[in-house]
């Protein structure tokens, strides 16, 4: 017979939250797979646990990821933990899960603590319908569409960022969204500083530049108003701005007007005209249909 994968969620902070199956399960099984050994080994003395313990990360090799496999196909159970919360969400953790539903090992999830819905709880209404992004993309046009994409999302929309990129994702959301896109910002979640911010964009920008980050954090911010979940998406912008620029008008001045007219900031519509080719014959395509935008 087969070992069991159970992924077992731990602490994301107080580490009076583990638990009784968890620690049941942790004493039981045959090896521990964990984020980071040094940082798991403190939770697991803490709890009086003491089983082998193997790294799996998101720069484990494909050896590392056999091994696992190996060990549960010859009968072992296999615990998955992550350094805080829910192993394989928004983790490198999915990797073995995907690999084990390939081979057909049994998984079995141990629930418990997990940021997302403990900062869901903390926001109050507003989420009951709600996205979980994880981490944004980091940098170019990915993040950039990703985030156009989000700014017309009719619910609630879940974020974890690092605190050293927390203020370009604010200002870069407020570019997109709006400044005044109420967010709920949860910083340290159980822990002795756990901070719950609440306001706009635009306050948190300048209440974190005040007082520069410190900590993990997840953002929870809130649907798009229902006249900017109807806004058209990119491909339907480029091709306004090509029929713009068509007639004869500058990108910025083309970026103005379509700005304008549909209450988006100037800027992101511009940085949509620099991916135009505006040589002859080189418009978007279907932009000599798409008219409806057109200022003129």
């Amino acid at each position: 017979m087969t070992g069991i994968l159970y992924l077992v969620a731990t602490p994301i902070g107080n580490l009076e939250d583990i638990t009784l199956r968890a620690i049941r399960v942790l004493r039981e099984c045959d090896q521990i797979a964990c984020e980071d050994t040094r940082h798991s080994r403190k939770l697991l003395s803490h709890l009086d646990i003491h089983r082998p313990l193997v790294s799996f990360h998101a720069h484990s090799s494909q050896e590392r990821l056999q091994s696992l496999l190996t060990a549960l196909e010859a009968g072992q159970n296999v615990a998955l933990i992550t350094d805080a919360g829910t192993p394989a969400l928004s983790d490198p953790g999915a990797e073995l899960v995907d690999a084990c539903v390939r081979v057909q090992v049994p998984i079995v999830a141990v629930p418990g603590p997990s940021a997302l819905t403990a900062a869901l709880a903390l926001a109050g209404t507003g989420t009951a319908r709600f996205v979980f992004e994880g981490f944004l993309p980091t940098t170019g046009r990915e993040r950039r569409d990703r985030l156009q994409k989000l700014a017309r999302e009719e619910r609630a929309v879940v974020f974890f960022e690092a605190p050293h990129r927390l203020l370009r994702t604010l200002a870069d959301l407020a570019e997109h969204c709006g400044s005044d896109r109420p967010l709920v910002l949860c910083r340290e979640l159980t822990k002795i500083h756990e901070q719950v911010w609440r306001g706009t964009l635009e306050q948190a920008r300048r209440a974190f530049e005040a007082q520069p980050p410190r900590g993990e954090f997840t953002l929870i911010l809130a649907a798009a108003p229902h006249e900017a979940a109807a806004l058209p998406g990119e491909d339907e912008l480029r091709a306004a701005l090509s029929s713009l620029i068509a007639t004869g008008l500058s990108r910025s001045e083309a970026s103005r007007q379509l700005a304008q007219k549909l209450g988006l900031p100037r800027k992101q519509l511009y940085a949509l005209s620099l991916d135009l080719d505006t040589t002859a014959g080189g418009s978007a395509p279907g932009s000599a249909s798409m008219n409806k935008f057109d200022a003129g």
